[in-house]
């Protein structure tokens, strides 16, 4: 009889076969939605063969009667933040709980019924297939006929930075509507307080997450409030992307950074020795100044590129701290599936 050599270690797959329906809870991040969320909650499929759903209401420090109405309309969950934290920690909060509460698959929608509930099970499929961790509800922003040009502009090349700096290819990147895999939710991990989708996605595109989106409609709503005008939203993510792709790529951007500098510097200290060479005697007097200049930009670039190399290895420990979050946080969901709460559960923070 052959043995198993002890260095080997056999693992289960990602997905077995599922001997019982898939949970999939829905979170809807609510700041004073008390008119819309009706309309939400009334959009939200029935449950689909081997597919269950359940609604799970943040209510971010709603000064209306969100909770109330929440209540009233059956929705299974609801997590209450004593007083305003944002957007991203509500998204948090709800991941966090869904989790929890044995989510096999969380759906993220917004509390402005913004997005299509009706889409819900086309945006789960690719998850259901095992095809993807991640799945984005693509807006077609291009098409829709309450965004202005400059939001449609700002939206293409926003969306066309993202995709660079995450290695992923979705057409949509601050699209609210996603679902994720358990174990993206247990990968990804919100620190923005701006907003969560562009920092995301550029987590899960460095750590090989598969992120595939589908096409959705959506409907006007009232002006965002997120942000105060275009110039303050392009600034604001800006600043989010720069920081999340710094993170995982600190060489890469402080290289970035470094060139000009090394460029300007080496250009004058060239200069200086051109016309060293074709005049010693004037060059002293003239272009002196190249070489002062020069070397000063040679050396903020070079000091930039090294600071560049110490973040690099740095990252060493951040994948490390990474890791260990990842486990700490499986470890509690579990301890927390082993006594799951009823419907209803209002959970605080």
């Amino acid at each position: 009889m052959a043995t198993m050599p002890m260095s080997e270690t056999y693992i289960q797959p990602s997905e077995p076969t599922r001997s019982h329906p898939w949970r999939v809870i829905i979170q809807i991040p609510c700041l004073n939605e008390e008119e819309t969320l009706p309309a939400v909650l009334n959009d939200i499929p029935l449950d689909l063969p081997n597919v269950h759903f359940e609604t799970l209401v943040i209510d971010d420090g709603s000064t209306d009667r969100t909770v109330e109405v929440a209540r009233e309309l059956g929705v299974n969950y609801i997590v209450r933040h004593r007083g305003r934290k944002g957007l991203p920690a509500a998204f948090q909060s709800g991941m966090d709980a869904a989790l929890k509460l044995g989510a096999d698959i969380i759906v993220n929608t917004d509390g402005d019924h913004q997005y299509p509930g009706s889409a819900i099970p086309e945006l789960i499929k690719p998850i259901l297939e095992g095809k993807a961790d991640i799945v984005i509800g693509d807006r077609q922003t291009q098409n829709v006929e309450h965004f202005s040009t400059q939001k449609k502009l700002l939206q293409r090349v926003g969306s066309w930075v993202v995709r660079v700096a995450s290695d992923t290819d979705v057409p949509d990147a601050p699209s609210g509507f996603r679902a994720y895999s358990k174990e993206a939710g247990l990968r990804l991990y919100v620190t923005s307080e701006f907003s969560y989708t562009i920092e995301n996605l550029i987590q899960a595109g460095k750590r090989r997450l598969n992120v595939d989106h589908v096409a959705i409609t959506t409907k006007p709503t009232r002006p965002s409030r997120l942000h105060r005008g275009n110039f303050n939203f392009v600034k604001r993510q800006g600043a989010t992307i720069i920081r999340t792709y710094a993170q995982y790529e600190p060489l890469k951007t402080f290289t970035y950074f470094a060139l000009p500098f090394l460029l300007i510097g080496g250009g004058l200290l060239l200069r200086f020795m051109i016309y060293y060479l074709l005049d010693p005697n004037q060059t002293y007097t003239r272009y002196l100044q190249s070489v002062f200049i020069g070397g000063v930009f040679m050396i903020v670039g070079i000091l930039t590129f090294f600071i560049g190399i110490l973040a690099d290895l740095s990252g060493n420990n951040r994948r490390i701290n990474e890791e260990i979050l990842y486990r700490l946080r499986n470890l509690e969901v579990e301890v927390a599936r082993r006594s799951p709460p009823n419907d209803g559960t209002e959970i605080h923070e």
